[in-house]
């Protein structure tokens, strides 16, 4: 497929672990709706499967394939990835699910005026969490103070899939601060919102498979969760500082 000319290049950024089993049918998604000038970046996070050689073995030269030396984990492994992107919009991707048809055109288009465009999803294979069946309105999107303070509640739905951003936002959500562990989606969202450039797109724009390995974790205790409260307030608190300044 190729794009027109005056659509900037884009880069999907994926990290891969133990992917066999989906991530194929996730790439033929991908690669569907990007042109000859885009890239597809697939850091292997030192699987113990056959993840590495399927991606290769799909033999498309949009695909940047790198094998990591350690397993760093998916927080820093995506931001490896978006240290190296080219492109003038990037797309987070998940190994395991599959795009919908059009949503590299629809998600450009809507990142014309802001910096971070959110999706909704559909979703495949199992039951979504109360939390996971929450949808996105268009009318929160300039609704920047209570997004951030719903993402941090845990409630607003800002998934890393279902995201787009312009590059320029690279400058300030990398690199990520040294003590998040978790949720880079969150991240992206904090700092977005602070810029006040998100737009949420009602919309489903992949279909998410839902199993065991990705499902949500539960069973955290009180201590637990008060540390990851206080872990992305901290996390707010430099989006801010990282901010456009006006």
């Amino acid at each position: 497929m190729r794009h027109s000319s005056d659509r900037p290049m884009v880069s999907v950024c994926m990290a891969a672990y133990n992917g066999a089993a989906f991530i194929v049918e996730q790439i033929t998604s991908i690669l569907a709706q990007l042109g000859d000038g885009d890239e597809l970046i697939v850091i292997d996070d030192c699987s113990h499967d056959e993840t590495a050689a399927l991606v290769q073995a799909v033999g498309d030269p949009r695909i940047r394939l790198i094998r990591a030396e350690q397993n760093n984990g998916y927080m820093r492994t995506f931001e490896r990835a978006i240290g190296l992107a080219e492109g003038g919009v990037v797309f987070l991707s998940d190994q395991d699910d599959v795009w919908l048809p059009g949503r590299v055109d629809r998600m450009v288009e809507a990142l014309e005026s802001v910096e971070l465009v959110v999706s909704n999803f559909a979703s495949f294979g199992g039951a979504l969490t109360s939390v996971q069946a929450r949808r996105l309105k268009a009318a929160d999107s300039s609704r920047w103070m209570r997004n951030i303070f719903w993402i941090w509640v845990g409630t607003r739905p800002y998934y890393g899939c279902c995201m787009a951003f312009r590059a320029e936002l690279r400058d300030r959500i990398l690199p990520f601060p040294t003590y998040l562990t978790e949720t880079h989606d969150q991240w992206l969202g904090y700092v977005a919102n602070a810029d006040r450039s998100v737009r949420h797109l009602e919309e489903d724009t992949i279909s998410r498979r839902i199993h065991g390995a990705n499902s949500s974790k539960t069973g955290r205790g009180l201590g637990a969760i008060l540390r990851a409260r206080l872990m992305t307030g901290r996390a707010i608190i430099e989006a801010f500082r990282r901010r456009v300044k006006a």
